[in-house]
Formats: structure tokens, C-alpha cells, sequence
């Protein structure tokens, strides 16, 4: 269902929700520059209808899912803390942090209960490999079918972006905490460091030749793209609140995560 359509209502009233935990989104950051108002549309006018919602039918606790690894821009504290004054460098993260300012205003002015948890670049299982997709399943996905991947970046900076990887079994855990615990504010959710696109694309690449998929030298290195709209050169968060406060911390390793999500991919071949 569309999130700014009139059915949402209709859900609302069938299932009468405690918790709204809104992950629907606009997730492309080349697309929202070619269209910032169909970005707004959904990330920020959709967001502004759910908590319309959230307030009619008296939820008891919004979840929102938000993203440390674009809001903050060229943040020049590494990692960055949730008191770093974001810097959107894209409509999908200005749009982003708009819906954050009115999850705010809900929460302050008819006090609905809110926590914003702002992710770092989540992968794993499942995550479809196509189009704006995260760069793991890409990778993975380009491997599994013998065939080039694509590594984006600066021209300065040959061994790509630096981002902070989140297995998606943490992810969750956290939602599930935010949910359960009385707590509300902004928390970011990650692991604290920082892995350049190269060093995870022969991580990929070493794992799937470790599990038997035979690709020969010709994929020791990716092709090259230049960096896109919107792209970020460094983006890692600083997770000390959630730990402290959440009570909650990534379990799981790149490495480990890396396999996992291979093995999925492997298993689910099409």
C-alpha cells in the first residue's frame, strides 16, 4: 500500500497498531536528484501522513527509520555522533532529514512517542540486487553471475568511498529494542568503522572463490565509474548513544555477515 494513500487509513482503523515502525521510503540517491519532488512526495509528504495517522489512532510509539549515512554529508567529525549537525548532500537526505523534523514536531507538540534511528549501510540476506541497491547484494549478485561490478569513486580516491557496513540481523535487534524500551531521541545504528568500497569488494570476491564459485583473474579487479550525484566520500557512525542508552551494539563482523549474505544469494540463485 501506498503510504500517502487513503487505504493507509483504512489499516489504521482494521488493525488498530500500538507501534508504527515506518521504513517506507524513497531509497535512491541518483534518483531523488533526478526528481527531488517525487523524492518529497513519498519521504516526506508519506512520512507526514503516517504521523497524521499515528495521531488519530493514538499510537502508542513511532519508529522511524532514518539514514546516518547520508544525512550527515561531509561530516568532518569520523565517526559522527547524532549532536553533528547534519549536512544533506541529496534530495534523499534533506528529505530525510525534513521527515525527522516533523517526527520531532509530532513528538514535542501532541506528544506521540517517537525514536529516529538513523542507519549506517545496512546489508545482508535478501536485499534485492538491482537498480539503487546496497553494494554487497550488487557485488554479490554481478560475482554469482560472472560478470564485471562496477566500483564508484572519486578520482582522488581510487580505492573508493569509505562506509560503515550493519549486518541486517542487528538492524533489526535494534527496532526491536526501540520498540519495547521507553525510550525516544535519535540514535545512530552501526558498527563505528569505516570499510572502503575495493577492501569490501575483494572481501566478496576472496569469500565466494573460498565457497567454490571459479572466476578467474580477470575479476582481481572491478571496473571503474566515477563517483555520482549525491555520493559522499566518508561516512561512519559513532554508536556510543545506542550502546549506553538503547542498550544495544552490532554482533555481527563484516566478514561474517559477508558469508551469510553469500550463502543466501548462492542458495537462491536464479
Amino acid at each position: 500500500t501506498d503510504i500517502g494513500s487513503e487505504e493507509m487509513k483504512e489499516i489504521f482503523y482494521k488493525e488498530k497498531p500500538d507501534v508504527v515502525n515506518h521504513h517506507a521510503a524513497q531509497i535512491s540517491v541518483p534518483l531523488s536528484v533526478k526528481d527531488a519532488l517525487y523524492d518529497a512526495e513519498i519521504n516526506i509528504k508519506g512520512t507526514i501522513r503516517l504521523l497524521e495517522l499515528s495521531r488519530e489512532y493514538a499510537i502508542q510509539r513511532f519508529i522511524f527509520s532514518s539514514t546516518g549515512g547520508a544525512i550527515y554529508g561531509e561530516a568532518t567529525e569520523i565517526p559522527t555522533e547524532e549532536t553533528y549537525y547534519p549536512r544533506p548532500a541529496s534530495p534523499y537526505a534533506i528529505s530525510k532529514f525534513a521527515a525527522e523534523k516533523y517526527i520531532l514536531f509530532y513528538h514535542d507538540y501532541y506528544r506521540i512517542p517517537c525514536v529516529i534511528l538513523r542507519y549506517s549501510n545496512v546489508y545482508g540476506p535478501r536485499q534485492i540486487p538491482h537498480g539503487e541497491a546496497g553494494v554487497v547484494a550488487i557485488f554479490t549478485e554481478k560475482l554469482l553471475q560472472e560478470e564485471h561490478a562496477m566500483l564508484y569513486h572519486f578520482p582522488e580516491e581510487p580505492l573508493g568511498m569509505i562506509r560503515d557496513y550493519c549486518f541486517v540481523t542487528d538492524v533489526a535487534q535494534a527496532n526491536l529494542m526501540a520498540a519495547e524500551k521507553k525510550l525516544t531521541g535519535i540514535f545512530n545504528i552501526g558498527t563505528g568503522s569505516g570499510t572502503c568500497t575495493y577492501d569490501l569488494y575483494k572481501t566478496i570476491l576472496n569469500i565466494l572463490r573460498e565457497k567454490g564459485k571459479a572466476l578467474n583473474e580477470s575479476f582481481d579487479e572491478p571496473l571503474r565509474g566515477i563517483a555520482r550525484p549525491g555520493d559522499i566520500h566518508t561516512s561512519t557512525l559513532n554508536v556510543r548513544k545506542a550502546r549506553d542508552v538503547l542498550g544495544w551494539k552490532a554482533l555481527k563482523n563484516l566478514k561474517a555477515g559477508i558469508s551469510e549474505t553469500i550463502m543466501w544469494y548462492m542458495k537462491n540463485e536464479t
